[in-house]
């Protein structure tokens, strides 16, 4: 193989709980913020589809493990629901929850595939985001609880566990850009979320290790790098305020047990430190992970503001900079991301050389497009692109490992065409293509791509 990867590399694809279960509010599951959204706002989701009209994992996840098998998976990351776990969020435990996990994680292991396994993927349960959602404290226990039912009733077989994915994205899209659920519109707030979010995250981490599960913990973060437009110090000083913002106000407290000091004076020169408490720092300190998940789709362009802002003006991070459309870039259509693939070595060098070169993996990555019928051919969809996508973000991450990055393995998101929040089933990201009217799965060409560069390790595409 031209690009062969190392020795039991992770080989696999990621996706949610809410995202391809289904039943929504069925087995005992209580309601998440999406299925209240959804019954107040439908038209904010395109064509009107809402959290139960997945790829119904519920019912069918024997057959997708199969398919998983088939596609030569030795991993796979899914989540679990809260919600139909703990449906008041907190206190009972619901069985037939319990019986359904225990079977997904039991058929993994006896395809070979090793569960790899989030505990929140952005799926709030309806009551505890009626006390405040993470702007509660009183929540951050209440998920530390729910982690510890977690590791108890499942850490005996699954050894890799994240307590969030992408925990920017509800601060930005609940608290300052409005595509999540409670669309506020409020950066104190949102920093608030943020800064509980780390709470609970280290709470879930500090009660694993004392428990002395076997495996390790982590937490998947999505990391944009963020190039600015030019050298000029304007220019790299709005890239570093954007860097703080959006990667290291996770990044940093997960891997140093702090926050950057830049980040801390930022915030307090315009006001929007949330509140803490003086055992919080111990807190955080205990929460450094032993994996880190990099999910990596686009990278962030910024320049210096070329306006002043209005001081009347809700406080935003764009006060700080101005987003940079770069002459020439690469761009998926589709989803309006632009597609940029050396991103990827780039996030590992930054992690080799500035962090420690911490135990990761890319743990999301991956192309959407819109009505992929286009594309079949004898029954099949064509995806070239995809496979295109794919082999050219590996080349970038092969060289990173051969620099010594320690990366253990690429994640595609996502297996099967799922449900994609407000996007609904615009654009499509799955190696299977899902037929939303039979639930019929067939494998695309990239799904088949994928499955022979996972036997053999790598792959000799040019």
């Amino acid at each position: 193989m031209k690009y062969q990867f190392p020795d039991n590399f992770w080989w696999g694809s990621a996706s949610s709980a809410l995202q391809t279960e289904g039943a929504s509010q069925l087995g005992g599951k209580s309601q998440t913020t999406w299925d209240l959204w959804y019954a107040e706002q439908p038209w904010r989701f395109h064509q009107g589809i809402g959290p139960d009209d997945t790829s119904t994992f519920y019912r069918h996840w024997r057959d997708d493990i199969a398919l998983l098998k088939q596609l030569n998976h030795n991993s796979f990351r899914t989540s679990l629901s809260w919600s139909r776990l703990i449906p008041e969020g907190t206190g009972a435990v619901n069985l037939e929850a319990v019986t359904f996990y225990n079977q997904v994680i039991d058929e993994l292991l006896a395809q070979g595939i090793t569960p790899f396994i989030t505990l929140f993927h952005f799926d709030m349960p309806r009551v505890m985001q009626e006390k405040g959602g993470w702007e509660n404290r009183e929540v951050v226990q209440a998920f530390s609880d729910y982690a510890q039912v977690c590791f108890e009733l499942f850490g005996d077989r699954v050894k890799h566990w994240f307590t969030f994915n992408e925990p920017i994205v509800p601060v930005e899209g609940g608290y300052l850009y409005d595509f999540h659920y409670p669309n506020v519109v409020d950066f104190k707030r949102a920093a608030t979320v943020a800064y509980h979010t780390v709470l609970a995250h280290a709470s879930a981490v500090r009660g694993w290790r004392a428990g002395q599960y076997e495996g390790e913990i982590g937490i998947v973060l999505n990391l944009t790098p963020s190039y600015p437009r030019s050298q000029h110090p304007a220019d790299l000083t709005a890239a570093h305020h954007a860097d703080l913002l959006f990667n290291r106000s996770f990044l940093d407290p997960v891997l140093r047990g702090e926050y950057p000091a830049d980040l801390v004076a930022l915030l307090e020169k315009y006001a929007q430190l949330p509140l803490c408490q003086p055992e919080d720092k111990a807190l955080i300190a205990a929460g450094k992970i032993d994996l880190l998940g990099i999910n990596y789709y686009q990278p962030r362009r910024v320049k210096c503001r070329g306006s002043a802002v209005n001081p009347d003006a809700p406080f935003m991070p764009e006060w700080l900079f101005d987003h940079y459309e770069m002459p020439g870039r690469k761009m998926n259509p589709y989803r309006g991301w632009e597609i940029y693939e050396p991103g990827i070595y780039d996030i590992l060098t930054n992690l080799r050389v500035n962090y420690g070169n911490p135990r990761c993996f890319i743990s999301e990555n991956g192309m959407g497009v819109e009505n992929e019928q286009r594309f079949i051919e004898n029954g099949q969809i064509k995806d070239d692109y995809r496979i295109d996508f794919v082999a050219e973000h590996l080349k970038w991450l092969h060289k990173g490992i051969s620099e010594g990055c320690n990366c253990l393995g690429y994640h595609m998101w996502t297996f099967i065409d799922n449900w994609s929040w407000c996007n609904g089933y615009k654009n499509r990201y799955g190696f299977v293509q899902l037929d939303l009217t039979t639930q019929k799965r067939t494998i695309k060409k990239s799904g088949e791509w994928f499955a022979a560069t996972a036997a053999h390790n790598g792959f000799d595409k040019e």
